[in-house]
């Protein structure tokens, strides 16, 4: 039922520019039978948008995998490097952030480990919205920043990383079987800041997956009911991804493809100092607006990495 409500999205999409397309076809023709230069502007404008629409259409026919449509676990996880690092991380949360309000998606946060001094040790986003995982999947790797240290009292370069994942949501009982028996839960005091309640009281939740040994932890929420609940969530997904890694290294062994999975190579470096410049590793796309890329504007690196076959390959 899921598969025949997006093939309906997707035609009726296709449909409505049919329409839009035969619409200004026929504005045009009587604007030249008539003689008509007033409505210029107008026909211009409108084939200027169903330009630009159609090229989003056509890019979304790049999102052929199984899970693309789905809603997306987004993880950002600062790497080895203290306070540096963990800044690097939270910026790259905002940008992901900044990402999906521009595009009217729905993000959520649903749990943030804060840094010691300042940033994020970690943090994990659901964001919802059509080809939400088919468009973020272009994000999961090792993201590297250049820049003068704000931390440093020398103002001395340094290089800093954080790990992105992203896995598509994954339905319960359908994408992911787990059995009762599966599951260690474990609840404890949430630290950091969340008020007192949530220091006072074991509603931070850690849940371990015992075939795997996956560990997710929750300890946003003040109930551990909704903190067990999220965590399931991520655990999921967590599951689902894990089984797309090995389905995908199997295809790379056929294929006699070598894949270097976890923190081996970066996939875009964003150097601010002593240059401006954020590149793709993989596409080699690169842009000079740095302030714009961490504001959110990712839609052309998401472009040339489906343009690339990437995406599809995946």
């Amino acid at each position: 039922m899921r598969q025949l409500a997006e093939d309906r999205k997707v035609a009726t999409k296709w449909r409505d520019m049919e329409q839009k397309v035969a619409e200004a076809a026929e504005l045009l023709s009587l604007a030249e039978e008539e003689g008509d230069t007033s409505l210029e502007a107008d026909i211009e404008s409108r084939l200027d948008e169903l330009a630009a629409r159609l090229d989003e259409m056509e890019l979304e026919v790049a999102f052929g995998g199984e899970y693309d449509a789905r809603n997306a676990i987004l993880a950002v996880h600062a790497g080895a490097g203290g306070t540096e690092s963990q800044d690097w991380a939270q910026m790259l949360m905002r940008m992901y952030l900044r990402w999906a309000e521009r595009h009217g998606y729905k993000a959520e946060v649903l749990d943030v480990s804060p840094g010691e001094e300042a940033g994020i040790k970690s943090a994990v986003i659901e964001i919802s919205g059509d080809y939400a995982y088919g468009r973020l999947k272009s994000e999961h790797g090792v993201h590297r920043l250049v820049r003068l240290s704000p931390f440093d009292a020398d103002h001395a370069r340094h290089t800093s990383f954080a790990l992105a994942e992203v896995m598509p949501e994954a339905e319960a009982d359908v994408d992911v079987k787990i059995g009762p028996d599966d599951l260690k839960v474990e609840t404890f005091r949430s630290s950091g800041p969340g008020g007192q309640h949530m220091q006072k009281t074991s509603s931070a939740v850690r849940i371990t997956h015992l075939p795997t040994g996956l560990v997710v932890t929750c300890q946003s929420e003040r109930s551990q009911h909704q903190n067990k609940d999220i965590a399931m969530r991520i655990l999921r997904s967590r599951l689902l991804e894990r089984e797309l890694v090995r389905k995908a290294e199997e295809r790379a062994k056929l294929k006699g493809k070598r894949i270097v999975a976890g923190w081996g190579n970066q996939i875009r470096s964003y150097v601010l100092q002593p240059y401006r410049m954020v590149k793709d590793h993989r596409t080699d796309y690169q842009t000079g607006d740095t302030d714009a890329v961490l504001d959110g504007d990712l839609d052309g690196f998401i472009t040339a990495y489906l343009r690339s076959g990437l995406g599809m390959a995946e």
